[in-house]
């Protein structure tokens, strides 16, 4: 089944009607930067002297291949422009092995994590979810009327997927972050497996990807192509460098993705989707910035070893550092030296997430936070 220009252009009216009708009814989507600005309490730091590592960004941005499509792009801002959509799905498809249909495009990964909720959730179906995990979910169950159930991660810092199950016996979805946001940990992949076979009837599971790239965890893909009951998540947010510019996928079953459908969706910005494609065809871009994030990550764990700080070790490009005392203390002191950290899970109230930006960044990370935690800021 492939793609067909009247068919991006047949669902446009349904779905911007779509769009119009959740935002009435009180529908926002909550993104990471939207969480990380929330959570700031300081008076504004210009970017010109700060050093931001609160949103998990890619410091690099968008690679040199993705950057000139952008560039020669820009004369055609005046097009919707959907037959490039329809480029970047199939392409995305060929290089996993799937169907296009299998494959939603979105303008990144929370639009279809935050549609999954509220299609799959309800008064009578709950949102089952890691504590601490990413929370744009819970958010949009609150929408939806579905009951929050949150489960703490394992001793390993893995979601515990015996207990999500357990606990919610009447669960829509079953989220699982591989690599986890905040912690940066991994679920083993029998875990995500033994969740997808044990699940309650209807239900689905969630999988979000959008920091597999970082890490050597194998993807849940090989679910979705065995026609299990799971949709996973993609974006170009994180190791391409592309928060900025907005671009993710969902995929899934046909049938399970219909009902995302019926929540949102737009033409694609043109910039995020060319620079998509290019970052794609990129045939070492993946393992380079991989090498660069584990390069930083593991210098920055040295550091911390030698002065006796407390971190969970993590596989993304984020980890949570244990301050020792009110984590929202720290987090201003850092910010009056112009270095933004954050944010506090409050089932980790003395600990905050530090994202890993670049080397000269988390030299200026560590030469505010040793000032911090030895009493001379704060």
């Amino acid at each position: 089944m492939g793609f067909k220009r009247s068919d991006f252009r047949c669902r446009r009216s349904f779905l911007r009607l779509s769009l119009a009708a959740a935002t009435m009814a009180g529908l926002r989507i909550a993104t990471e930067p939207m969480l990380a600005q929330a959570a700031r309490r300081h008076p504004a730091v210009s970017r010109k002297d700060g050093i931001f590592i609160d949103s998990n960004e890619n410091p690099l941005g968008p690679c040199a291949a993705a950057r000139e499509a952008i560039a020669g792009i820009t004369p055609e801002g005046g097009r919707y422009r959907d037959d490039l959509s329809e480029d970047l799905v199939k392409l995305f498809a060929e290089q996993q092995g799937l169907k296009v249909d299998y494959v939603r495009l979105f303008a990144g990964s929370s639009e279809p994590l935050q549609y999954t909720v509220l299609a799959y959730t309800s008064p009578k179906r709950s949102y089952v979810t890691a504590d601490p995990g990413f929370e744009a979910g819970i958010h949009m169950s609150k929408i939806s009327g579905a009951r929050v159930v949150a489960v703490p991660l394992t001793k390993s810092y893995a979601h515990d997927v015996r207990a999500m199950l357990s606990e919610a016996p009447d669960a829509g979805v079953i989220y699982i972050c591989n690599p986890n946001n905040p912690t940066g940990t991994l679920t083993p992949h029998p875990d995500i497996e033994y969740a997808t076979e044990h699940k309650p009837k209807d239900a689905v599971v969630l999988v979000d990807e959008a920091y597999l790239h970082f890490s050597d965890a194998p993807s849940a893909l090989d679910l979705v192509k065995a026609g299990k009951d799971v949709i996973v998540l993609r974006t170009f947010s994180k190791l391409y460098g592309m928060a900025g510019l907005r671009c993710g996928f969902a995929i899934g079953r046909p049938d399970l993705l219909e009902r995302l459908d019926n929540f949102g969706g737009n033409f694609m910005p043109i910039t995020a989707v060319v620079a998509a494609i290019a970052s794609m065809k990129e045939p070492q871009l993946i393992a380079e910035r991989k090498r660069i994030n584990a390069s930083v990550r593991s210098e920055t764990f040295q550091w911390l070893d030698r002065n006796g700080y407390t971190y969970i070790p993590s596989e993304s490009n984020c980890f949570m550092l244990d301050t020792k005392r009110p984590a929202k203390t720290v987090i201003e002191a850092m910010a009056q030296q112009n270095v933004i950290i954050g944010r506090v899970w409050p089932v980790m109230p003395t600990w905050t997430r530090i994202t890993v930006g670049t080397p000269r960044e988390m030299v200026r990370f560590q030469a505010a936070f040793k000032k911090v935690m030895d009493g001379r800021v704060g």
